[in-house]
């Protein structure tokens, strides 16, 4: 390797330097590890977090080394993207196994997104079903229709699965490690280290957490600013039919506490009902408290919760969407999830830096349709900050609180919108928004055919 790059990393078990401004030399994604009484007294200001680099790693040949860890969406975006500018030290990390199968629902994708996946040379044909920009709102009233009003979105819609498969597809061969699951990270000579659940460690001058809703990165970056739940649930479901041949995005909103959306996908729609829930009845019905199973997958949902959705069904959507709800045999399910908002999102790492960004920065409510939207435009911002250090000289703590400066604002806005958007649908067990949707199961009408 380069003659600027880290030194050997410490076998596990001998010492490690101590991270400026943390605790402890190793930050473990497990919070009884961590001295509970310790005050941070970094400056958390976004234009003064970040000191020079006194390692530079700017003119070196293939770049620094980078660690990018989260192999959803925003990870693989930041990985093509840095080798499509020429880095050659890039390495992706990514928790679950390759035998893993995952999934998720529908995603809107703005035209600043869908520009970044065009620069990536990822045609919308492979991620896009049908290429509307028409969302239908309409209210429900009886289980009857109301009048809809079209609202045009500046964007396309596609679905987790589709994109995270265009992505990934194109990752080159060895750059993404699966399985390997992070649970520290320490400064180590001039790099950052990273540490993992099998007990090796990793060197790297930049480690970029894109790492999701569970974010280990945020977790040891970041450890005051806790996920909390909502107060309600979005049930998600897809079926193989298109009960009213829909070629756009519907959301039909029955009234306070219940909002339904659904729209195409290849070879049928994808739903998701949202309906509030205590956290009691969260664990009820998907086994744990919503903190501790962010994603119900199929195995989670029980015929409690299965119940709960059909009765919902039927007693607020209209024909053919409740029977669409109840003929869907694969659901899952998340509980929503608010954090305070977020005041910086660089952290100096011995000579090097930690970044997060997209969901594990902040995730936000899907109301605000900027989930992924943030995710791929920090990443795109990212790399061109990155550009201008190895391309040209520029500082890189500079360079990164540049970044930092033009990207925080959106992920704050974002953050603060999802629970003004949930409160005027009457989402959220707070004291105005229980539910015209608590109790239906108990008064609502049988469902033909139902089990």
């Amino acid at each position: 390797m380069p003659g600027h790059r880290c030194a050997t990393p410490h076998t596990p078990g001998t010492a490690a330097k101590a991270v400026p401004g943390f605790p402890n030399s190793l930050f473990w994604r497990n919070p009884d590890m961590r001295n509970p009484h310790h005050q941070q007294h970094t400056n958390t200001q976004p234009g003064r977090t970040h000191r020079t680099n006194r390692h530079s790693t700017a003119g070196a040949p293939g770049g620094p080394r980078i660690a990018v860890v989260g192999g959803s969406l925003t990870g693989p975006v930041v990985a093509l993207l840095l080798t499509q500018a020429g880095f050659a030290y890039v390495t992706l990390y990514e928790a679950m196994p390759a035998s893993t199968t995952l999934g998720g629902g529908l995603i809107s994708l703005e035209h600043s997104s869908l520009g970044i996946l065009d620069h990536l040379g990822i045609g919308q044909d492979e991620y896009v079903h049908i290429p509307s920009e028409t969302i239908w709102q309409t209210p429900v009233h009886r289980r009857m229709l109301g009048e809809p009003t079209r609202r045009a979105y500046p964007g396309r819609f596609t679905t987790w699965t589709q994109l995270n498969q265009a992505l990934t597809g194109r990752l080159p061969d060895g750059m993404a490690q699966t399985g390997a699951r992070v649970t520290g990270l320490t400064a180590h000579g001039q790099c950052a280290l990273l540490h993992f659940a099998d007990g090796r460690t990793e060197p790297a001058d930049l480690v970029v957490f894109a790492d999701g809703r569970a974010s280990t990165g945020r977790s040891l970056l970041d450890p005051d600013r806790q996920l909390h739940y909502a107060g309600y649930v979005g049930h998600r479901g897809a079926v193989a039919c298109n009960p009213t041949g829909m070629v756009d995005f519907w959301r039909l909103e029955p009234g306070p506490g219940v909002q339904f959306n659904i729209a195409p996908i290849p070879g049928g729609v994808d739903w998701t009902f949202y309906l509030n829930a205590t956290p009691a009845e969260y664990a009820e019905w998907f086994g744990v408290a919503p903190h501790r199973r962010l994603f119900a997958q199929h195995r989670h949902v029980s015929d409690i919760a299965r119940a709960h959705v059909d009765g919902n069904a039927v007693w607020h959507l209209p024909e053919p969407y409740a029977s669409a709800v109840h003929c869907t045999t694969t659901r899952t399910a998340f509980p929503v999830m608010d954090i305070d908002p977020p005041t910086r999102m660089v952290w100096p790492i011995g000579d090097g830096f930690a970044v997060l960004l997209g969901d594990a920065l902040a995730p936000v409510r899907a109301h605000t349709a900027r989930g992924a939207n943030n995710g791929l435009e920090q990443a795109d911002g990212l790399v061109t900050a990155l550009c201008q250090h190895h391309r040209h000289g520029a500082d890189l703590g500079t360079a990164l609180t540049g970044w930092q400066r033009r990207h925080l604002p959106a992920a704050v806005s974002a953050a603060r919108l999802g629970p003004v958007i949930g409160a005027r649908l009457g989402l959220g067990t707070t004291a105005a928004a229980l539910p015209a949707a608590r109790g239906a199961v108990e008064r609502e009408p049988a469902l033909a055919g139902a089990r």
